[in-house]
């Protein structure tokens, strides 16, 4: 049974396409076959180099009895996704030092998925400009949201710039 869209928003139609595969013990080339698409077409789709067309997407629907736009609505979820984080991919490129984020890949983080960690580092290690950066891009309230649900912080520069640049008004 394939997951419910909400579940899996974002993930490549590919992704989940292989999953079922897997686990109904089915070949590329069979479910090709059995739609009356080339298996090229299956193999790319399954390995995330090609995306799905509507014409697909209701073959698709109609042999996992599902709804008809099921795989062309994941297909429109990632390519939001992808735009989104092509958009944001990374606002503080050029604009906070690298040794800021010393411990991991700064150029793979994700702004969005990460941004509790992000401002935590920011808080804690931050300068004036960089704390203002940070600012501008998340916004205040999103700051105030995320430090409300409790950011484990003992660096003493947390506290401080909390109070300095976040709480007060």
């Amino acid at each position: 049974m394939l997951p419910q869209l909400n579940s899996v928003k974002g993930i490549h139609p590919g992704a989940i396409l292989k999953r079922e595969l897997k686990k109904r013990n089915l070949k590329a080339i069979d479910l090709a076959n059995s739609i009356k698409e080339y298996p090229q077409t299956i193999n790319a789709i399954t390995k995330e180099k090609r995306g799905i067309n509507p014409k697909l997407s209701i073959k698709l629907g109609d042999y996992f009895e599902i709804e008809r736009e099921y795989f062309m609505l994941l297909q429109a979820s990632f390519e939001v996704k992808s735009s989104i984080n092509e958009i944001i991919k990374n606002p503080f490129e050029g604009k906070v030092r690298p040794s800021l984020f010393w411990d991991t890949d700064f150029n793979k983080l994700d702004f969005i998925g990460n941004k509790r960690s992000i401002i935590q580092r920011i808080l804690e290690r931050g300068n004036e400009v960089e704390i203002e950066l940070l600012i501008n891009i998340y916004g205040l309230s999103v700051i105030r949201e995320e430090v409300s649900q409790k950011l484990n912080s003992v660096h003493p520069n947390f506290s401080k710039n909390l109070k300095k640049y976040i709480l007060s008004d």
